[in-house]
């Protein structure tokens, strides 16, 4: 079997950015790039941000920086030095990528902006990611992930109706702005490979939220009406206003088992109730109902209602795995809620080889990580590399600059690196 491809090998990245931009430059590292992560002396704050490997408070032990900034190297350099700007000019000649995600006009204030870089690199590209983007009138606010979150839209979507919306578990918005700074990346090195031609991408943190909640522009062209927060219930598929479950407890957790309609729906209903039958719990309301002319658009509440009282019952018998393999055996709808536990030990996931071993020699241990966000037939996408200590890779990196020990010394004292 031939070797997969690097992509990106021959590919360096500057990652100037903080928790926005990690993402994207950890995927740009899964696919090969030579990633260099510049923090300030002393570290980049995110370092204190989350939980600490073994709650041990130490920027060095941060989990959050170690899960996004692993297949990266590491410096330090202050660029708002001019002696730093200057510095990290001299390594803009060297790459071919740069991610940034200081508020718009920064980079220029320090002579540091796409027009002044592309002149001492032609071919360069500078990934620019803010909340709100480089234009318009909201491009100077700023905004951490709640903002982001419900000035996206997102958060209407998101809580129970008769309470206050809430944002989602860890900070999701990251995660979205990342992989869209990625993409547009990637689409102008592509087009930079082609044509020798250097662009500036313009990321928009709320922007790139917009996927996150798809499903309510689709919602309005159906439905005629704006989706509104359900909680733990789906609306808006039955014209009466009926409202179905979307997650119910079972034995050793809770599952997602959601009535649905069409032929899927039809096939899913008919063989959970068999199985229910098989086990003595399916009352004859179900075995007596027609589920072929069983109509989701027209059904009324009090037969929903009727329906998971029923299923909910029977649900509570059974665990997550049994309900799953089941699902899986008779081609039914249906999915475990899982916990971080039941994710590591996922049959299809350890089958693909998700999980990687990584030797943190500074702790005498070894963390597992995900190892990959895709699989591809012929292309390399994996965990080189954990994440950088503070200012590792320093002597390497400015070693190939020409800079020696003395003069990294001298730089130190002067709190340029």
């Amino acid at each position: 079997m031939a070797e997969k491809v690097k992509v990106l090998e021959n590919c360096r990245v500057l990652d100037l950015s903080n928790e926005l931009g990690f993402l994207c430059g950890k995927i740009l590292g899964d696919l090969g790039a030579d990633v260099i992560k510049i923090e300030k002396p002393g570290g980049d704050p995110s370092r204190n941000l989350g939980t600490y490997y073994k709650d041990r408070p130490d920027p060095e032990r941060n989990l959050y920086w170690f899960s996004y900034n692993h297949n990266k190297r590491g410096i330090t350099l202050d660029i708002e030095t001019k002696s730093g700007a200057d510095i990290f000019k001299q390594l803009v000649q060297t790459a071919d990528i740069v991610i940034e995600t200081f508020p718009p006009g920064f980079m220029e204030g320090l002579g540091l902006d796409y027009d002044t870089l592309s002149q001492i690199n032609p071919g360069l590209i500078i990934t620019s990611i803010t909340p709100f983007g480089q234009t318009g009138p909201y491009k100077d606010y700023t905004g951490a992930d709640l903002v982001l979150t419900a000035m996206s839209g997102f958060m209407s979507l998101v809580g129970d109706p008769d309470r206050p919306p809430v944002r989602v578990t860890l900070p999701q918005s990251y995660m979205w702005t990342g992989m869209h700074a990625a993409t547009g990346t990637i689409m102008a090195y592509y087009h930079r490979e082609i044509t020798g031609e250097g662009q500036h991408v313009d990321v928009s943190a709320q922007a790139s939220l917009l996927w996150a909640c798809s499903i309510a522009p689709s919602f309005y062209d159906y439905n005629g009406e704006v989706p509104k927060r359900a909680g733990g219930f789906i609306t808006g598929r039955s014209i009466t206003g009926a409202k179905m479950r979307a997650v119910s407890p079972c034995k050793d957790g809770y599952v997602n088992y959601i009535i649905y309609g069409g032929p899927a729906g039809i096939r899913t209903n008919v063989r959970m109730t068999e199985w229910m039958d098989s086990k003595g719990m399916a009352p004859d309301h179900l075995k007596q109902k027609d589920w072929k002319k069983f109509n989701i658009a027209a059904v009324t509440q009090e037969e929903i209602d009727e329906i998971e009282r029923s299923n909910d019952d029977f649900l509570l018998t059974t665990t997550k795995s049994e309900f799953f393999e089941k699902v899986l055996e008779k081609d039914m709808l249906g999915y475990p809620v899982a916990t971080s536990e039941d994710t590591m030990k996922d049959e299809q996931l350890r089958s693909r080889d998700l999980w990687k071993t990584l030797a943190h020699e500074d702790l005498g241990e070894e963390i597992v990580y995900p190892s990959f966000f895709a699989k591809f037939s012929d292309i390399a996408c994996n965990l080189w590399r954990r994440a950088p200590k503070i200012g590792e890779h320093n002597e390497e990196i400015y070693g190939e600059l020409g800079y020696q020990v003395q003069d990294l010394l001298n730089m130190k004292r002067a709190k340029i690196i």
